[in-house]
């Protein structure tokens, strides 16, 4: 974990480095507001057609749910206070969901702090988490095709 840098001696000008930060709060605050507007689906997946997407092809084409089905359902419980099921309905949309309103959070406290959010995004191994990220989508969508149907 990188030590706090004032947001002055960050790695880019101070008013980009706000800039990035408020974005991020942003888009965090206006996605949790979308899902906060509407239910979980409880076939566990198809909560994004209340956003006004389209329904997802693949089950139908291949007789199996796609490697992201149920990622906004997940998103959706625990938007609405319900970990343990966004869990159990697709874990790596559990994990993501989370660790968007983490970034939030961080991004928020180094507005509020003075600090460099970039220099904390600078910091993050980009290889780990995506490999990371990479398998868990995987796990989940073998754990959603076999166990949550």
């Amino acid at each position: 974990m990188v030590a706090p840098i004032p947001v002055g001696e960050g790695p880019a000008p101070a008013w980009l480095d706000r800039a990035v930060a408020c974005a991020v709060v942003a888009a965090a605050i206006g996605i949790v507001l979308a899902l906060a507007g509407v239910e979980p689906d409880p076939r566990g997946l198809g909560t994004h057609e209340q956003l006004g997407m389209r329904p997802c092809g693949w089950p139908e084409r291949f007789g199996m749910p796609c490697p992201t089905c149920g990622v906004t359902t997940a998103a959706c419980h625990l938007v609405h206070l319900s970990p343990w099921q966004a869990l159990r309905v697709q874990p790596f949309g559990a994990v993501l969901a989370a660790l968007g309103l983490w970034v939030m959070v961080l991004a928020a406290h180094d507005l509020v702090r003075g600090r460099s959010f970039l220099a904390r995004a600078y910091a993050v191994n980009p290889a780990r988490w995506i490999l990371g990220g990479l398998a868990l989508l995987l796990l989940s969508w073998w754990y959603k095709a076999r166990v949550a149907g």
